[in-house]
């Protein structure tokens, strides 16, 4: 299984406690997804912790998916990792970091996935997955920036 990554920084300019409050509320999703994915959140619960269990609706190029995603680990506020449980990846690990600096908090991403389907996934991968997975990222950066006040850098 060929594992991909993708890595991301941003620099948001506000106190750990409330950047973290909002990557931590599941229903911000919906506001930093980008709208050409459709995603809607199903299921999730009010408050997070490990175990906590999310799931999504989205299309990806009009094909409809369902998506559920557990948390792995929860150690408020300096990370949370979300792992996909059932979905369209053979692997989707997404680490969520939150480093103070000054009043300012700086968010560090890391995902590391896999695509199902060996020489296919890897060819889909190729011809459209990585791109897209830029493409969600670069939407969730502009809006986090939008509704939060950032200022961002990031490395692929």
């Amino acid at each position: 299984m060929k594992v991909y990554t993708l890595a991301r920084e941003q620099l948001i300019h506000r106190p750990l406690h409330q950047t973290f409050s909002f990557f931590a509320d599941a229903r911000n999703l919906e506001a930093i997804t980008p709208p050409w994915l459709r995603f809607e959140i199903v299921s999730a619960p009010a408050q997070l912790a490990t175990g906590s269990e999310i799931v999504y609706r989205l299309k990806w190029h009009s094909i409809t998916l369902q998506w559920k995603t557990g948390i792995e680990v929860w150690n408020p506020p300096a990370t949370f990792v979300d792992v996909q449980k059932s979905g369209p990846y053979a692997l989707w690990r997404h680490t969520h970091q939150f480093i103070p600096r000054g009043d300012d908090t700086l968010v560090i991403d890391h995902v590391n996935y896999a695509l199902p389907f060996g020489p296919i996934g890897r060819l889909a991968h190729v011809l459209t997955v990585r791109e897209d997975v830029d493409a969600i990222f670069d939407y969730r950066t502009n809006r986090v920036n939008e509704l939060l006040d950032c200022v961002s850098a990031h490395s692929g």
